[in-house]
């Protein structure tokens, strides 16, 4: 039973939202209603402010501010290692680690023919024009799933010719995890990407 068209409009946008089911969108369009009327204003003004100021780095092909972002403009970073990734979203998760020192590319999807995605609807030529003489290495860091391994294969299959390292991130079983409740694919790929001691 609608109250309120205008709730009803803000719960519907907020469901479109990844991992916002409709009850979610339900509570927080409920939450947002009996804020005051300057936090919402300030919330308003931040989602302006981020299509607003947020733009792709033309180098690497990451949100930022500032173009080049600024894992491209860095001194420190290794210019020879590239890492593929996805989604703007798995540099931060890489980034966390502090174990990779080198520069990223963003692929902004994965080859999906199913889903009528061909490598001209991610960032395939951006991260080909980048490949050039000091570029050594390319880290394949895509989703383990079947359209990241078909795209981990046509990215192999277009690099191998420049004479260039590629290698992929190891998968295996998660830290914290029983063996028992490991799914037969992720066992094997351990099995097989073990290091020896």
């Amino acid at each position: 039973m609608q109250t309120s068209e205008t709730l009803e409009k803000v719960a519907e946008e907020l469901a479109k939202l990844p991992s916002i089911g409709r009850k979610t969108a339900n509570r927080i369009a409920m939450y947002l209603a009996k804020q005051p009327e300057d936090e919402v204003t300030a919330l308003s003004n931040a989602l302006l402010q981020l299509k607003e100021k947020i733009k792709l780095c033309s180098v690497c092909c990451n949100i930022t501010e500032g173009d080049p972002c600024i894992i491209c403009s860095s001194q420190k970073r290794i210019e020879s290692s590239i890492c593929i990734v996805e989604e703007p979203g798995d540099v931060f998760a890489i980034e966390k680690t502090n174990e990779f020192k080198g520069k990223y590319h963003v692929l902004h999807g994965i080859i999906s023919p199913l889903d009528g995605i061909g490598p001209e609807d991610i960032k395939v030529k951006e991260l080909l024009m980048r490949l050039g003489s000091n570029v050594e290495e390319v880290i394949l860091a895509l989703n383990p799933s079947v359209e990241g391994e078909y795209t981990i294969t046509y990215l192999s299959r277009l690099i191998k010719p420049l004479n260039i390292k590629i290698s992929r991130i190891a998968r295996g079983i998660p830290v914290g995890t029983d063996l028992e409740f490991a799914d037969e694919i992720t066992l094997a790929k351990a099995l097989e990407g073990r290091i020896t001691l």
